[in-house]
């Protein structure tokens, strides 16, 4: 089962094309990568790079890619494929290749990527991946496509938006945790709690609790904040890889 991913971006074609394929900004909006270096090599032929992501503080992964694009397509559209290869003991992805699209639609640019790849770690890795990992992978590109396009449309930084992410996480978990410490309480604690207040507070606290406890865990993200959930996670029709990827060879051909 591969990754599909889709944003639909307000933006210029090419802005959109370069942020994507150069390596510095690229690194700066993918969540998955912590850094993006090409390496030497012919002008004329696909690119190489060597990418690195902390999965820990003093813990980083790094692997090798090789990517090439189509910028000019009779279509009008635009593609870019990779294929990379891990050899960290400690990567769950020993391999895999994938491929983005951008298509025009109107005032934007649907910009979409479809990605598979082969877990290490034998029977068990492939459970934890189905498990965990993929779901974890999916979510993470969704988050750094949308949040691409804020950097694209609202002019908020990577780096800005990260941080707004951060902010409201933090605020949701402590009215998460606040609302459950009410609920979880007796009416005699929360009567000792609210005094003056007057025994309805006894009744009306928790539900306000129950309403606030709801909203922090489905109400929409600000506008300014990246939220995977923006994004189609699912082809709206069986899509297949570009012929650019099936002629690519992979990094260590």
């Amino acid at each position: 089962m591969g990754i599909y991913v889709e944003a639909k971006v307000g933006a210029d074609f090419d802005e959109l094309w370069r942020l994507t394929q150069d390596p510095r900004c690229h690194q700066r909006w993918d969540l998955r990568f912590t850094e993006i270096q090409p390496l030497p090599g012919p002008e004329d032929a696909p690119v190489r790079f060597r990418y690195a992501t902390r999965v820990l503080p003093g813990l980083t992964v790094a692997g090798t890619g090789v990517s090439a694009g189509e910028r000019e397509r009779r279509d009008g559209t635009r593609t870019s494929a990779l294929r990379f290869s891990c050899p960290h003991p400690l990567s769950p992805l020993a391999e895999g290749s994938g491929y983005w699209r951008y298509v025009p639609d109107g005032d934007g640019v649907r910009f979409l990527t479809g990605y598979d790849y082969r877990p290490r770690w034998g029977r068990a890795g492939a459970l934890l991946d189905r498990l965990v990992f993929r779901r974890l992978m999916g979510w993470a590109t969704a988050w750094s496509f949308d949040r691409l396009r804020l950097w694209l449309e609202h002019g908020i930084s990577p780096e800005r938006a990260l941080l707004n992410w951060i902010a409201e996480m933090a605020v949701r978990a402590l009215v998460i945790a606040a609302c459950c410490a009410v609920l979880l309480a007796g009416p005699l604690q929360i009567a000792a709690l609210t005094g003056p207040l007057g025994p309805g507070t006894v009744f009306a606290l928790p539900l306000a609790a129950a309403v606030a406890l709801t909203l922090a865990l489905i109400k929409n993200p600000l506008s300014g904040t990246p939220a995977a959930r923006r994004c189609l996670r699912t082809p709206p029709l069986r899509v297949h890889a570009p012929r650019l990827l099936l002629r690519l060879e992979g990094p260590t051909s």
